[in-house]
């Protein structure tokens, strides 16, 4: 980083750019989207000139500008960069440039402002940082300077906002609840803000998760779209604002930051406040486009995971709670028969654990149930050739637990008394540095025992009255740092130990967690209708490996919708693939598809966990196409589903999206997991035989006119493959 004396900085990357101008008393934002070009400076300037609004009537005598710190100082009316004030005054700072530091690369650089104010003591430094792949974050450390007025500044919020152009029209973003996590919804962006929260003390089953604001219409493979996400694992605030004035030239803005409670960031001389980093989006190939850049960016990460994604058997909906050694023997042996490579023992393991009501804290391994310790499985499990996970909760408590007797204190809560308990359970204080040391030392203590190379940890119930000590201080942000800390330490005194963020299932999906960690649980659910709109949705950000996908049994442990093995099979391999159910009681028909499951998995792993994910616009949900292909179009494999009927009876000529046009290829049906059920006489005719070997067919026929698919009756899946000749 070089202190910047230019009035104009360009941060460019991957066909995206932001421009930025130095020029006056506090920085604007000129630019944000398509590439320009290298801008000469004339072109910058001239920018600039046209980043002037007009004056409007019964307005500022002066046009008003969108700056990257804005506030009613420049004649925003919207949400400001920042609030707070000094016990009651110092409610209007003015916060001005004070240096500015640039890196430019051909891909991409980093931008660092200062601005200060000196009535209130207030520094700021906004970095904005242009990702290789084209996806730009942006971060603000906001200080008191340690010479300031005695006193705390009491922080309300600080917010990052990019300006939209006008075109920029709808609001896609998603809510959801329990087992139906990242449902898309959209609306008209009108004027006014459109803000979400999330007070849950994390993102939540009904995340907004990325919002993307677009060109009316847009779609997977089309439309200009702008796009938000937080990389927070705490309460948060998105919002969208249009004001009839505008924002400076441009016509609205998209921005967030983490929601702060009242009294949680309290800043005296010589304290600062980060916040997460948010990370910003542009594509002019719709939603597919912007997928692309984020996962791109993220494996990017020297942190991400690098080999093969094993294939996962989680117990919990094979045993539950009944912990009976003979019986989990006999599941490893039939996973590891099946191909699986992980064996995760899920809940009921560790003291008193005999359901949901006791037992959280206490993280040692129940005498009574397991009187060799968990050596006997473990052992087990690795002589056959796997390796060896465990389901944890560190984050809460049961008060029937030895730990919850013993440190009432530790729980948090209002000190008038604890409010209603959720899944009988409350959560620790994790901020307190005695709770951080018992946690720590009691996963330390499993980790080093049983050599366990994976953790599956849980979060059950969100924060509701986060406090702490008697006079109720308010804790729901403390708990995001402390948390990242105690993930942090232990990996890295346990390197290449791999950790799943897993919340009541989806419930805590962001890039702040799985910085520290290695996978998601996208949804308790894994009935393949929920799970084809829950996975579809979740590789808006997240690359399949990152995501649990597990096959469960005919009738969902969730919704008791019964579906067929080979419809649960080709929507879970799309994911980072494992089995959720007893597969002792499955029949040799089942457990024979299972192991030809594992071993095509294990032959596309390299494709589905490194190429492009790809989503075909078919105009509704009763029908989805969707895939991945290789970076260079050599290769790829789609999964042609249907989850309800519709009027049409044929699917029409549809394209396989992310073909090279211009090349030649060979496509069959994928057969080895059984075909799905047909409501027709006979296919069309290029998939019968597809059916039988490699068909040749066109790049032009296939990416540009499109073919007819198979009418298939609801609940069921097709897998196809592609390669190039």
């Amino acid at each position: 980083m070089s202190d910047s004396t230019a009035r104009f900085v360009a941060l460019r990357a991957a066909g995206t750019s932001l421009v930025v101008d130095l020029g006056g008393p506090v920085p604007r934002i000129l630019h944000w989207g398509a590439d320009l070009g290298e801008l000469t400076e004339a072109g910058l300037a001239a920018l600039g000139m046209t980043g002037e609004p007009a004056v409007l009537n019964n307005a500022l005598d002066v046009p008003r500008r969108f700056t990257i710190w804005p506030t009613e100082a420049d004649g925003w009316s919207g949400t400001p960069a920042h609030q707070g004030h000094l016990a009651g005054t110092g409610a209007a700072p003015r916060l001005t440039l004070t240096g500015a530091s640039v890196r430019q690369d051909a891909e991409g650089g980093e931008l660092a402002v200062s601005l200060g104010d000196p009535v209130t003591g207030l520094d700021a430094t906004v970095t904005y940082t242009m990702e290789p792949s084209g996806v730009l974050g942006v971060r603000t450390a906001l200080s008191r300077r340690p010479d300031a007025e005695p006193g705390p500044y009491d922080l309300a919020h600080v917010t990052t906002l990019l300006p939209l152009p006008r075109r920029a029209a709808e609001i896609l973003d998603f809510t959801g609840k329990w087992s139906r996590e990242r449902s898309a919804q959209r609306r008209p962006l009108g004027f006014g803000t459109y803000a979400r929260e999330v007070r849950r003390g994390k993102p939540g089953a009904d995340s907004p998760y990325l919002v993307t604001v677009g060109v009316p219409g847009f779609g997977f493979r089309s439309g200009e779209v702008w796009a938000t996400h937080i990389a927070w694992s705490g309460d948060q605030r998105y919002l969208v604002e249009q004001l009839p004035e505008g924002a400076g030239a441009h016509a609205a803005v998209l921005g967030g930051g983490e929601l702060l409670r009242p009294g949680e960031i309290r800043l005296e001389p010589g304290r600062t406040y980060t916040t997460p980093v948010c990370h910003f989006a542009w594509s002019d190939q719709g939603l597919d486009g912007l997928a692309d850049r984020f996962h791109t960016m993220l494996r990017a990460r020297p942190g991400h995971p690098r080999a093969p994604r094993p294939v996962v058997l989680n117990s919990w909906e094979a045993v539950y709670f009944d912990h009976d050694l003979d019986r989990l023997l006999r599941l490893a042996t039939t996973a590891a028969e099946v191909g699986v490579e992980r064996f995760v023992l899920d809940d009921g393991w560790f003291h008193g654990r005999r359901s949901d009501n006791a037992g959280l804290g206490d993280w040692t391994v129940d005498p009574v149930v397991w009187p060799e310790g968990l050596t006997p499985l473990v052992d087990h499990v690795r002589a056959l050739g796997m390796d060896f996970g465990l389901w944890v909760e560190p984050e809460m408590v049961n008060l029937d637990s030895d730990l919850a007797r013993e440190h009432p204190d530790w729980v948090l809560g209002p000190a008038r008394g604890l409010g209603p308990s959720s899944r009988h359970q409350y959560v620790l204080d994790l901020a307190n540095p005695e709770v951080q040391d018992y946690l720590l030392a009691a996963l330390d203590a499993l980790v080093d025992t049983y050599r366990i190379a994976y953790l599956k940890w849980d979060h059950n119930r969100e924060l509701h009255e986060a406090v702490h000590g008697p006079a109720d201080r308010p804790a729901s942000h403390a708990q995001i740092p402390a948390l990242y800390r105690l993930l942090d330490t232990l990996k890295e005194r346990h390197p290449g130990l791999e950790i799943e963020s897993c919340a009541s299932g989806g419930g805590r999906v962001d890039l702040g967690i799985l910085a520290r960690t290695d996978r998601v649980w996208a949804s308790d659910c894994n009935d393949p209708v929920e799970r084809q709109a829950i996975q579809r949705w979740t590789a808006q950000l997240l690359p399949p490996e990152l995501v649990g996908a597990h096959v469960g049994a005919a009738a969902s442990h969730t919704t008791a919708r019964v579906t067929s093995d080979t419809f649960r099979l080709v929507t879970a391999l799309f994911g980072h693939v494992g089995i959720e159910q007893d597969i002792t009681r499955c029949d040799a028909g089942e457990l024979a598809r299972l192991t030809a499951w594992t071993a095509l998995y294990r032959e596309l792993r390299p494709l589905l966990h490194g190429g492009r994910t790809v989503r075909a616009d078919l105009g509704g949900d009763a029908t989805s196409l969707h895939g991945v292909v290789a970076h260079d179009g050599s290769a790829a494999v789609y999964c042609w589903a249907r989850v309800a009927t519709t009027p049409e009876a044929q699917s029409g000529r549809v394209p396989l999206p992310g073909l090279a046009p211009d090349a030649d290829y060979e496509v069959r049906v994928r057969t080895e997991l059984g075909l799905p059920s047909f409501q027709q006489v006979s296919g069309p005719a290029w998939v019968t035989a597809a059916l039988e070997d490699w068909v040749p067919l066109p790049g032009a026929v296939l990416a540009v006119a499109g073919v007819p698919l198979p009418n298939l009756n609801p609940e069921q899946a097709l897998l196809l493959q592609v390669r190039r000749v």
